[in-house]
Order: C-alpha cells, then sequence, then structure tokens
C-alpha cells in the first residue's frame, strides 16, 4: 500500500492510499481535479466521476461542496480503494462498480468528470512491460489511436447532463485533444480546452515510447508530453 501525495489535491481529506493494482493519482488527477476547482462548479451541484480509480477526483468534488457524489469504476479493486478513502475522509462519495456508461442509468448530473484510458497502443507490439505501481492495463491502455473510451464518451456525454451541465475530461496530446473538442461539439454541447500541462513521461508512456516512435505519434528522443483539460457545456 502506497500513500499519494494529495495535500494539494484535497484540502481536508488528508492523504490517499492506493495498493498495487489500482491507478495511482498522477498529474492528470491533478489537473482534472484543479480545472473542477478554478470552475466553482462541483459547490452545491450533483457531481459524477467517471473511471474513477482510487476515487482521487471524487473525493476532491466532494470536498469542493458538492451536494452529492456518485463515483464509477470497473475495478472491483479500485471500488473498494475508493470506498475506504471516502469512508477514512469522512466524504459522502457513493462508489458504483461498472462501466462509466451506467451513470446514464441515474438522473442526469450538474457536473462530470472523467481521466478515462487514453495511452495509444496496439496490443499486438511486444514493447517493454509497464511497471506494475502504474495500476492495471485497463487504467491506461485504450486502443491503437488512445481512443477507445473517448469517443464514445463525447458521443453519449449529453446524455450524462443536466440543463446546463458540465462535463471535464482529461487526457494526453497522444489521444488527440482537438478530436474531443470536436467530438463534444458534435453532440451539441459547447467544448473547449481550459488547462493544459507540460509533463515528463510516467512509467506508461516511459514504456510505450519506442512504440508511439515507430508509429509517428512522438519526435524521435522526446520524452515529455502535454495533458489537456476539455470543458464541455450543455447550453
Amino acid at each position: 500500500m502506497t500513500t499519494i501525495f494529495t495535500d494539494e489535491l484535497i484540502d481536508r481529506s488528508g492523504p490517499i492510499r492506493v495498493p498495487i493494482g489500482v491507478y495511482p493519482p498522477q498529474e492528470d488527477s491533478a489537473l482534472l481535479i484543479e480545472a473542477l476547482r478554478a470552475s466553482g462548479l462541483a459547490a452545491e451541484n450533483r457531481v459524477a466521476d467517471l473511471c474513477s480509480g482510487s476515487g482521487v477526483v471524487a473525493l476532491a468534488a466532494a470536498e469542493q461542496g458538492a451536494s452529492s457524489v456518485a463515483a464509477f469504476e470497473m475495478s472491483s479493486r479500485a471500488v473498494a480503494c475508493a470506498r475506504r478513502n471516502a469512508a477514512s475522509a469522512g466524504l459522502g462519495v457513493k462508489v458504483h462498480r461498472g462501466s462509466w456508461t451506467r451513470a446514464v442509468e441515474f438522473e442526469p448530473f450538474d457536473v462530470v468528470t472523467c481521466n478515462p484510458p487514453y495511452v495509444p497502443f496496439d496490443d499486438g507490439a511486444d514493447d517493454s512491460p509497464v511497471a506494475a505501481e502504474a495500476g492495471p492495463a485497463t487504467a491506461w491502455n485504450a486502443g491503437r489511436d488512445g481512443r477507445r473510451i473517448l469517443d464514445p464518451l463525447c458521443e453519449r456525454a449529453p446524455e450524462l447532463l443536466a440543463d446546463g451541465g458540465t462535463i471535464f475530461v482529461v487526457h494526453s496530446e497522444f489521444a488527440n485533444v482537438d478530436r474531443t473538442v470536436e467530438g463534444l461539439e458534435a453532440a451539441g454541447l459547447r467544448a473547449r480546452v481550459v488547462a493544459e500541462q507540460w509533463i515528463p513521461f510516467g512509467p506508461v508512456l516511459t514504456a510505450r515510447a519506442h512504440w508511439l516512435e515507430r508509429v509517428g505519434l512522438l519526435e524521435t528522443g522526446r520524452r515529455h508530453e502535454l495533458l489537456a483539460v476539455v470543458r464541455a457545456d450543455r447550453v
């Protein structure tokens, strides 16, 4: 069990504890939380956190004053982790096991956050293994273009949102940020990038770097990436 750096992420709840086999909070989680905080939209609103992992973004939404927070996560280990973290923090987060698509079974939400799997990779490629500490492959592998979750999420985003609702999605440049903006707009939302950050490669992209170079998604020798948060509003 490792303790993750979350003093910057959550003001009251203390550190998040994450076992091996659960995606640990990293810079993408932090950027998503900061975008949500800067918007001021969590307070007194119904929030859904999709692909929740350890629950760090859901807990941050609760700490920011959400009237209710529902987290959705497929991994049973991550669900147990998120529930423990919520209970330890004394924050009212309901963690549901299942795909992000389960959220459409509920009443539409005022705010939706999502840190989906987004790393492009050919499952048949024989490249370096990713360290176990990075979490399960299902938390980051997202098909050859990185959009296995992103494209259906963009298409169905309006179903998740109440009138005037907002969705925040974070992912890497390698999954095509412009395509996310365009996909959300094609679904009838008003979308734009609201936060960006350059970061060094973590363990997943370090292991995938040579494949990204081979397929032309990465310049030879570059080992940093641009993260972006896309915000889309239902108006």
